[in-house]
């Protein structure tokens, strides 16, 4: 065998329709959920792009991943329509009645069509005078962890993982989110206040596309990992850096519901699933996934 599988995740996944593509014996991860395909040979776009095609209107996820090291021991992630639901700048927007106004800039930086550094502080100062409470209100009522995100970090945890929040959105948020859910660490942007309101200002320096490639590599060195090791997520192009880094080195680089540029460059895809995807990706199994 070659070192990868093809790997497959979605309702109704069944190793009977890539028969065609003659690879090896299934091993099964979740019956009629998720599965693995060894592959014969290292020539692997083909058979991916074969793969894909046949996958084509089955809303399944279909990946190459290399066997070697499967299981990672650290995990970068994310925030913002990663591991939450919402991007939290696009509802303190809706507070201050600007959602449309700064939800367009917000697309267009995450395609990678903006500066994000740039286009975080034009947002940022168009929210100028907003309310401290309207965090605690986008917090509570908009915010929810998106499924899976509890059973990713609790099982990546108890394999021995250590996983990170690395968001270009704020510390109010991140700081809540990794507490919920069960990070070890999270790093964020400063949103600045004059102990009533914001004052149009973000704190410097802002974490954006090489803070976020530099946590990856912080931490990798830190715990003595190679990046073989590690799995970087994230949906936008300020994630594109660190997501190349984890794939380009045999580690995941992964897109999670992904803007094209994003999907185009990593190593691996989730467009149909939710995060308990990224453990099979892995090669965990069900009975290895904890539920939190």
């Amino acid at each position: 065998m070659s070192g990868f599988v093809l790997n497959v995740i979605g309702d109704g996944a069944e190793p009977a329709l890539f028969a065609a593509l003659e690879l090896g014996h299934p091993h099964i991860l979740s019956p009629g959920h998720a599965f693995d395909l060894p592959l014969k040979t290292t020539d692997t776009t083909p058979i991916l792009a074969e793969a894909r095609t046949v996958a084509e209107d089955l809303k399944l996820d279909v990946n190459v991943v290399a066997i070697a090291k499967r299981k990672k021991k650290l995990l970068i992630a994310d925030m913002d329509s990663t591991i939450i639901n919402v991007e939290c700048l696009d509802e303190l927007a809706d507070m201050a009645g600007l959602k449309p106004k700064i939800a367009a800039i917000t697309e267009r930086a995450m395609r990678g069509e903006l500066d994000f550094e740039s286009a975080l502080r034009e947002r940022v100062g168009m929210l100028k005078g907003l309310k401290l409470s309207a965090l605690e209100r986008t917090y509570a009522e908009r915010v929810r962890l998106n499924p899976g995100a509890r059973n990713l970090i609790a099982t990546m945890r108890a394999h021995g993982a250590h996983t990170m929040l690395v968001s270009g959105g704020f510390g109010y948020f991140t700081r809540r989110v990794a507490e919920a859910a069960g990070f070890h660490a999270e790093r964020g942007n400063s949103l600045l206040d004059d102990g009533e309101a914001l004052t149009g200002e973000v704190g410097t320096p802002i974490l954006g596309r090489q803070a976020k490639l530099h946590a990856l590599e912080e931490a990798a060195a830190h715990l003595k990992l190679d990046f073989a090791e590690t799995l970087a997520v994230g949906d936008g192009a300020n994630d594109l850096a660190m997501i190349q880094r984890a794939g380009d080195n045999g580690g995941l680089g992964v897109a999670y519901h992904a803007k094209p540029v994003v999907a185009a460059a990593a190593s691996a895809a989730i467009d149909h699933n939710d995060l308990t995807a990224l453990l099979y990706l892995q090669g965990y199994n069900d009975s290895e996934i904890v539920t939190a």
